[in-house]
């Protein structure tokens, strides 16, 4: 009785190391989720300050069209996306390190901008 229920213990580990090691190929990697959630995050400032100046795109959900655009351009779909937010929300050292990466990719960005134009005051 016990083999049997050690097999069953250990056949029931494999399985859901199985499903984790799937769940694990489903997501974007962490490249991908950056450039993602950057032009996300340019199309949330966009809708931010359009709204200001026209309150009916509130009303028209501008900003799901928006999203749906940049998984149109990235080639994913709103579930890819959301299921590997899910998975690197839930993995703490992961999100640090593609929450870090995007503010990274942000500071050389506004770097290069202001380097670009070195007469002017900043």
């Amino acid at each position: 009785m016990k083999i049997f229920l050690s097999a069953i213990i250990f056949i029931s580990l494999g399985l859901m190391g199985c499903q984790l090691a799937g769940d694990k190929k489903k997501i974007l990697p962490l490249d991908t989720m950056k450039v993602i959630m950057w032009d996300m995050l340019k199309a949330d400032e966009w809708y931010i300050r359009e709204t200001v100046k026209d309150s009916t795109l509130k009303n028209k959900n501008e900003n799901i069209r928006l999203y749906e655009q940049v998984f149109a351009i990235h080639g994913i779909t709103r579930n890819q996306f959301y299921a590997s937010y899910k998975y690197y929300e839930s993995h703490p050292a992961e999100f640090k390190v593609l929450i870090d990466s995007v503010e990274t990719s942000s500071n050389r960005i506004r770097n290069n901008l202001f380097n670009k134009y070195p007469g002017q005051s900043k």
